[in-house]
């Protein structure tokens, strides 16, 4: 069975950080890209970050570059989103996603997601 697991989320002030982890079992990590996405109210839901677990390959939108890095511990079948210089609009639940397609931009219509986790930015 496929499971992905998102934890790390909280309640932070403006300029603070948060990391958040995506723990995945049920199929080969390695074969997959897994992504971040996000979903805010009222907002459109949003590909974050995306990295490619075959060759490492990262991709970031354009509201979080130079603020979010994302990276995996193979050993541990972990993908994580290091979020720094929070925003009050990076406010949103976070889920993270597995593709097996082999493309380093987030796929939404990845077949398995995470449950999600909060992220609250204070101002």
């Amino acid at each position: 069975e496929v499971q992905l697991v998102e934890s790390g989320g909280g309640l932070v002030q403006a300029g603070g950080s948060l990391r958040l982890s995506c723990a995945a079992s049920g199929f080969r990590f390695d074969d997959y890209a897994i992504g971040w996405f996000r979903q805010a109210p009222g907002k459109e839901h949003e590909g974050v970050s995306c990295i490619s677990m075959s060759d490492g390959s990262t991709y970031y939108a354009d509201s979080v570059k130079g603020r979010f890095t994302i990276s995996s511990d193979n050993a541990k079948n972990t993908v994580y989103l290091q979020m720094n210089s929070l925003k009050p609009e990076d406010t949103a639940v976070y889920y993270c996603a597995a593709d097996p397609f082999p493309s380093v931009l987030p796929n939404p219509y990845s077949p398995y997601w995470g449950q999600g986790t909060q992220v609250t930015v204070s101002s």
